[in-house]
């Protein structure tokens, strides 16, 4: 969950960098080590002061057990979502992404990602790129899927081989 939040709204490239760094500067990611960390020392591993919040407030919530990561697989994907983003910083982007990424659901998809409206534009000839609206329905037709057409899509943003022409 930490990824995603680094990943929120920056580069594939910055949040990782940053998530390797975080890595470096503790013993193994978990609540204790995170909480470990200051303000300066979260700074300059690549946290905004929202993100540190938003982490510090997940790594919190994991310690005094008011929030059950372990305890989501065994929930419908609307229940998962639901629990994720009553964590203060976790939208419907990065409550998607961990049902896609962690849990595997086959339906998932993150609504409002950059890189996939500018993949669909590509892939699917379109004239613009769709906004966020417009690249949802279009996704409703891969549903229930649509983690397979997120993942194909993102392989072909980030230069992989072509998308097949089924997905079209």
């Amino acid at each position: 969950m930490i990824r995603f939040i680094l990943e929120q709204q920056v580069s594939l490239a910055s949040a990782d960098a940053a998530y390797e760094r975080l890595e470096a500067a503790t013993d193994g990611i978990d609540p204790k080590s995170f909480l470990a960390l200051d303000d300066a020392e979260l700074r300059r591993i690549g946290f905004s002061r929202q993100k540190a919040g938003y982490a510090r407030g997940l790594a919190e919530g994991m310690l005094d057990e008011t929030i059950d990561l372990q305890g989501l697989d065994a929930l419908a994907d609307n229940q998962v979502m639901e629990h994720l983003e009553a964590i203060r910083g976790v939208g419907p982007w990065t409550a998607s992404c961990y049902l896609l990424f962690v849990l595997g659901r086959p339906d998932a998809w993150p609504p409002g990602d950059r890189a996939l409206q500018v993949s669909m534009a590509k892939v699917l000839d379109l004239p613009q790129v769709p906004d966020r609206d417009t690249a949802d329905a279009i996704a409703e037709r891969w549903r229930p899927y649509r983690a397979v057409a997120a993942r194909m899509l993102w392989h072909d943003y980030l230069g992989g081989d072509p998308v097949p022409a089924t997905l079209r």
